[in-house]
């Protein structure tokens, strides 16, 4: 059994579509991020980056002791060579997977995220912020498209940089953008909404946070925006 510790955002719905594809038995663990879950000793025990998702696997390959991980592209890759699916073995294949999973930890993750930030969630509107990652999403949503033009899915088949790139671009239009504006990706995406574990996945998140779409409190603005280092000392 795997303990996963989950909100529904964009990371989390990472690992329930893998886990979903894959068919692995698993526990969600709320973390309401909203309400400050995520600085909880316990979590931290885990997750010392005070963010979800991490997982708690109580059966691991070698059938040693549990092991957690923390961060949703370790975690995918710790779920998929643990039941050898959705990232090949040929190295060449294995490589161009990783490296577009990196591609998402590192740019459309983090560019999306801000692009929210500034549009959606900062008190203070700023147009230079918010021009300034709106663009850079969709310079983004452009090297997706491009990519797909001539094949299905990122590395061939359909693996972990699928499930991590596609949560960032089911809030497209929170981001400013048009999926018609990009045909190979509006393909891509479609083709992954409509899978069954996919869909399974986001009618879990919808039992786990039903008030997904309400505005954020004022408090929750602090908990979620105002962090620092006090926040994750012993």
């Amino acid at each position: 059994m795997i303990d996963l510790h989950y909100w529904p955002t964009p990371n989390g719905h990472k690992i329930t579509i893998f886990l979903e594809e894959a068919g692995l038995p698993y526990n969600i663990v709320p973390v309401n991020i909203g309400t400050g879950d995520q600085f909880k000793p316990e979590f931290l025990a885990i997750a010392p980056n005070n963010r979800m998702p991490a997982i708690v696997d109580h059966a691991p390959k070698d059938g040693g002791k549990p092991i957690s991980v923390f961060e949703s592209g370790a975690i995918l890759t710790y779920l998929a060579e643990k039941t050898g699916k959705f990232l090949s073995a040929d190295v060449r294949v294995r490589y161009d997977t990783l490296q577009w999973l990196f591609w998402q930890m590192g740019g459309l993750g983090p560019m999306a995220g801000q692009n929210h930030h500034f549009a959606i969630y900062a008190p203070e509107k700023l147009p230079y912020a918010i021009t300034r990652y709106v663009n850079e999403t969709n310079r983004l949503y452009g090297v997706l498209n491009k990519r797909l033009a001539d094949r299905e899915f990122l590395a061939g088949d359909y693996s972990i940089a699928d499930m991590a790139s596609y949560p960032w671009v089911v809030p497209y239009e929170r981001q400013g953008q048009k999926l018609e504006d990009f045909p190979h990706l509006k393909r891509w995406f479609e083709a992954i909404r409509s899978r069954p574990a996919t869909e399974r996945a986001y009618a879990l998140a919808k039992q786990v946070n039903p008030n997904a779409a309400g505005i954020r409190t004022e408090e929750e603005r602090k908990i979620l925006f105002g962090q620092t280092a006090s926040v994750v000392k012993g």
